[in-house]
């Protein structure tokens, strides 16, 4: 199943809000993980792998350095969608 971007987006927040305790509404597009939602490395690949499982695509460690804002992460979700 393909995911619209804003569905990826909401899937996204899901997730950081289950993993980090913050409202889902402040994960968004323009926000970096690290300096505005304030999430550090290992949260980052708990992240990872529950995006993975979510969106069934596989997201490789040495691309997760590139995904500095959530619109990064969607973005390449989206593009890697079977």
């Amino acid at each position: 199943m393909a995911y619209t971007e804003q569905e990826i987006l909401s899937g996204l927040a899901e997730i950081v809000a289950e993993e980090t305790g913050l409202p889902a509404d402040a994960v968004q597009l323009d926000k970096s993980f690290t300096d505005d939602l304030d999430i550090d490395s290992l949260s980052m690949m708990t992240i990872v792998t529950l995006a993975e499982e979510k969106f069934d695509v596989r997201i490789p460690d040495d691309e997760v350095k590139n995904l500095a804002t959530v619109g990064d992460a969607v973005t390449f979700i989206a593009g890697s969608q079977a």
